[in-house]
């Protein structure tokens, strides 16, 4: 399978509703690699990579999030693949 990245940004009520850790986990449960960060903006930023299926999983998970998010939108946009990434992080 090939792998691939994706760079996605999620609006709406998403930060200090566990958006970021929630994220971490799915990822981690996907063995995607990557990570997540709040935004100035109140958005979510996400770069992730892995294999296809499974960041469409996490693409459709971002629509929804946690529990006590309000995801509005979500934008994506194909990412260059890093060989040197691995884990999942949540960046502060």
């Amino acid at each position: 399978m090939a792998n691939e990245a994706v760079h996605i940004w999620v609006s709406g009520k998403v930060q200090g509703v566990y958006f970021r850790a929630s994220t971490a986990k799915k990822a981690q449960k996907l063995n995607l690699c990557g990570w997540v960060q709040n935004l100035p903006d109140n958005r979510v930023e996400i770069l992730a990579q892995g294999e296809a299926e499974s960041l469409r999983q996490l693409l459709l998970w971002c629509q929804k999030g946690p529990v006590l998010a309000k995801v509005s939108e979500i934008t994506q946009q194909v990412a260059s693949f890093d060989h040197e990434l691995s884990g999942f992080e949540v960046r502060r």
